[in-house]
């Protein structure tokens, strides 16, 4: 099989304004007012909002097919389960990956701490123990990752008497790869990393992470929230280990999430949630357990969020992801511009790196949750605070930031009515350059 492109997206037309606005159409919310003011929804990093077909999948499903999966012999089970995994095949195809390595879960934090603790469990009998962390094995996270993404590993660590280690950032939160030999080294078992940041919108290098932590057997961990909406996401171009995602940053339900894993480290990992739906023969003194990824998936299963997340999948896919990249980069800069040129803004992250539509920033001497009120009263929505992301921003100075963020169905019209309620904040702030 050849390797696909990544960078196809950097080449790639985008949307036009008259594609944008009709796509609109398809989003009810959007038409909403607030206080008066048509929504400007920039927020979609936090959450994205829904197409009509997403919410018709699963309308549809539950008046017309709910059933138990996997369940039953009667003709509702059948038709719930085939499109139960219609849904994981669909999501499978549009990473790259096998169904077979696609796991349901509820968000990309259960997604890591599935990880996190099937790792501390592999000591136990039911995985290999080979992968169990032990005392002084040494855990690599970055200084810019969400807390989704950290304090699994920080708890890992204390279970186990592992090591937790940090990749640091520069001044502008770009990482430092020139550090990167000092802190992978023979004894790191996991390196974990955000693909995309989602305080200052970077797209990370994750080639260079995954060729250090493979070159010393460590498993590599992609959290893959703010890419898996925005770029092109192929988890076996990009060779990870691991990737987790969220389908409500991606069009999809809430309560759905998607953990990839490569099968033959699925098959080795001891399942997190043990009970119903994810076993072979129990017996009153143990169990015996299904292969991935039904290992994974203990209990009664997100049925309806699962077959909502392969309609917004099926949404991305008929506009074609390297599209929607270029739509997103090009408002990523007009933002990252003209929040420059506003007196008294400090944009986080390079001007001239990679990002996707996401611009963190400060305002001087205003607080965040005053600007987002400001802009609140003019229709504008934007997420405020430290965005999970406290080591972080302590690393930049502060204490929280400010974020704008896009999606396939934000215009320029309400990037601009963004920036100019953000000059105008400024002088109603009285902020000074």
């Amino acid at each position: 099989m050849s390797t696909p492109d990544l960078t196809t997206h950097l080449i790639a037309p985008g949307l036009t304004e008259a594609e944008v606005l009709t796509f609109r159409r398809d989003f009810p919310i959007l038409g909403e007012t607030v206080g008066g003011h048509p929504l400007a929804y920039l927020d979609s990093a936090a959450t994205s909002q829904k197409p009509r077909a997403v919410l018709d999948a699963e309308r549809d499903f539950l008046e017309r097919r709910n059933s138990a999966v996997h369940r039953g012999a009667h003709t509702l089970a059948a038709e719930a389960t085939e499109e139960f995994e219609e849904a994981r095949a669909t999501v499978a195809a549009f990473v790259g990956a096998d169904p077979g390595e696609i796991v349901w879960t509820s968000n990309a934090t259960e997604g890591i701490n599935l990880v996190a603790y099937a790792l501390s469990n592999a000591a136990y009998g039911d995985g290999d123990p080979a992968l169990a962390i032990a005392p002084g094995d040494e855990l690599v996270v970055t200084e810019l990752e969400h807390h989704a993404n950290l304090i699994p590993w920080q708890q890992l660590a204390r279970r186990t008497g592992a090591v937790l280690r940090h990749l640091p950032v520069d001044d502008e939160g770009a990482l430092r790869l020139d550090l990167i030999g000092d802190v992978i080294t023979d004894r790191t078992r996991v390196v974990a990393v955000s693909h995309v940041s989602n305080v200052i919108g970077i797209v990370n290098p994750i080639a260079e992470l995954v060729a250090a932590a493979h070159a010393v057997g460590a498993i590599v961990v992609l959290d893959a929230c703010q890419s898996a909406p925005h770029i092109p996401l192929d988890v076996r171009a990009l060779d990870v280990d691991i990737a987790v995602f969220s389908g409500h940053k991606m069009l999809g339900p809430t309560g759905v999430g998607v953990l990839y894993g490569k099968r033959a480290l699925l098959e080795r990992l001891p399942p997190f949630l043990t009970g119903g739906s994810m076993i072979t023969t129990v017996t009153l003194e143990r169990a015996e357990f299904l292969p991935p990824p039904q290992r994974f998936e203990a209990g009664t299963q997100r049925v309806s969020q699962a077959i909502g997340l392969a309609a917004a999948v099926r949404y991305l896919d008929a506009i074609g992801m390297p599209r929607i990249a270029a739509h997103d980069r090009r408002l990523g800069r007009r933002l990252v511009e003209g929040l420059a040129a506003v007196s008294g803004v400090r944009v986080l992250g390079s001007a001239t790196a990679e990002r996707v539509g996401l611009a963190g920033f400060d305002l001087a001497g205003v607080h965040p949750h005053d600007l987002g009120q400001f802009l609140d009263d003019r229709g504008i929505a934007i997420r405020v605070g430290h965005h999970c992301a406290q080591p972080l921003h302590r690393r930049l100075g502060l204490t929280a930031s400010s974020r704008a963020s896009t999606a396939l169905y934000t215009t320029d019209d309400e990037v601009e009515r963004f920036l100019i309620a953000v000059a105008d904040a400024a002088g109603f702030f009285g902020v000074r350059p």
